[in-house]
């Protein structure tokens, strides 16, 4: 084997490699995606919630359940 086979093989191997990283990256990425996502709707949920519920006055005062 010369100089340009083994040349020619090791970019091979590393292009192998980059490409399952790329792939493994690309997972991530897209699970990520999903948790924000989800987290976006939670927030959205919760600012409607609060929306519907407050009028804008605040909640009674309550003792603590300790007292």
């Amino acid at each position: 084997m010369n100089v340009s086979d083994e040349r020619l093989t090791e970019l091979e191997l590393r292009f192998i490699r980059q490409d399952h990283l790329l792939e493994e990256l690309s997972g991530v990425l897209y699970d990520q995606q999903k948790t924000i996502d989800a987290l976006v709707k939670k927030v959205q949920l919760l600012i409607d919630d609060k929306q519907t519920r407050g009028s804008g006055t605040p909640p009674p005062h309550e003792a603590p359940p300790h007292y």
